[in-house]
Formats: C-alpha cells, structure tokens, sequence
C-alpha cells in the first residue's frame, strides 16, 4: 500500500488494513486465501472514533465524510473485487428514497446506481408517476460494492454496509421509502417474508413509510409482472400525497 492510500485511510479511521492469512494456517495447497482483519473492527463501523482523531462515528457523518468513508471502506471482501464503489444519486433532501440491492457490472464501471437497461426502466417508472431521477428522488442500495458475478448479498455484507445506508437515509430524511426488490425489502424490514406478501402495504422504517415493488432487474426478465408494479407505484404515489 502506497503512503497516500494509507494516510487516507488512517485520516479515515479504516486502518487496520487487510492482509492475507498467512499459508500455515491453510488446510490445503489449493485452498483459496482467506482475508482477515489485522486487529479487530473498523472504529468508523463499531461507531467509535479512534482515540485522539476527531474523526466522528458513521452516525454523526456529514454528506462529504460519508462519500469518503464509503469510498475508502474495506470492511467486508467485496472492496477486493470492486472497481469503484457505488454511494447513491439524487437530491439529498428528496422526498422519494429508492434502495435496490446492489451494484451490477456497469454501476461498478460507471459509480451511480441503476444505469444500462435496468436503470433506463426505473427512469420510465419514476416518470409514469410524475418524478425525475435527481429531482426530489434518491437512489441507493442497500450495499455499496458490486458483488461479484451480479450475486446477492451476503448477510454479512449487507451488515457492514447498513450503518453507511442508515446515515443515508438519516441525512435525507425522505418522506416515503419505495425498496425494490426482496434483498433490499428484507434487508430494510428485518424480515425474510416473500415479495408477494410484502406489497400492497405501508410498513414502517424507523418511522418512515415503506412500500415494496419487483426491481427493474427482474421486471426486464418478468414482463407480466410489470402490471403489479403499475399498481405499487400507484399506491406509493397516493401514499405520498397523503403525507402532504
């Protein structure tokens, strides 16, 4: 690692950085190389400061803190396999907060959530109930680093990047969250319910209405059940304007 990098990184508080495990303690020649942490947990993830840095715990974070702690983050192995991370796009008061599951292969290459065919669908669904990405609309994932081959995340990355969401959506303090997808709804929800039983209703995130709808992803692959999706983005937009 590079003096820059690592200056970066301790002003960030994410040091210790990590290293590989060292060959004894592999079972086999071909087992694959395991990647640990050199001592304990990141004070930016565990919400406390390292002593005497006046670095502030995720939950405290500024705009500007935050796009630099998420885009130095190694908290999980997803920041190996990264080209870049991926923090969200839109206005950062909206009213409307969109959250899919993760990065595909051109949110990596490109750094914004939801471009290519799945990002041109959510544009055409933001605009059939009267929205503009960027105007008054927010657009985030529940992890910040594309998962390798397009998978899920894993619990435990989604885990390490809550607390970045979380701030996210503290900072904008949205009206209405729309989750796409059921990684993002379960994920948001603390539930493992299926998609079909979650739409249709108001849940509640941290005092802020949810509502639940496919992701454009799987829309593409599923066109009939664009229909349903109709009547979801129907019932967020007259759930908005009851918050009015």
């Amino acid at each position: 690692m590079n003096t820059r990098r690592r200056q970066i990184l301790k002003e960030l508080n994410l040091l210790p950085v990590w290293r590989l495990k060292s060959d004894t303690a592999q079972h086999s020649e071909a087992a694959e190389p395991q990647v640990v942490a050199e001592t304990g947990n990141s004070p930016l993830l565990s919400g406390q400061p390292e002593k005497g840095t006046t670095q502030p715990p995720i939950a405290q974070m500024d705009w500007n803190q935050l796009k630099a702690a998420v885009a130095h983050c190694v908290a999980c192995p997803l920041s190996q396999t990264r080209t870049q991370t991926v923090f969200g796009v839109g206005a950062e008061n909206a009213d409307w907060l969109f959250v899919g599951e993760g990065p595909g292969a051109r949110e990596d290459e490109i750094g914004e959530p939801f471009v290519g065919q799945a990002g041109k669908l959510l544009d055409q669904m933001l605009a059939a109930i009267h929205l503009k990405r960027g105007e008054q609309v927010y657009i985030a994932n529940i992890v910040k680093c594309r998962p390798p081959n397009n998978r899920n995340p894993s619990a435990n990355e989604a885990l390490q990047c809550e607390p970045y969401l979380t701030r996210q959506i503290a900072l904008i303090k949205p009206k209405l969250i729309v989750a796409l997808g059921k990684v993002a709804a379960q994920n948001l929800l603390k539930c493992d319910d299926s998609i079909s039983s979650l739409r249709g209703k108001v849940h509640d995130y941290s005092g802020i209405p949810l509502i639940v709808t496919y992701h454009p992803a799987y829309l593409l692959r599923s066109l009939p059940e664009k229909a349903k999706t109709w009547k979801d983005l129907c019932f967020a937009q007259s759930t908005m304007q009851s918050l009015r």
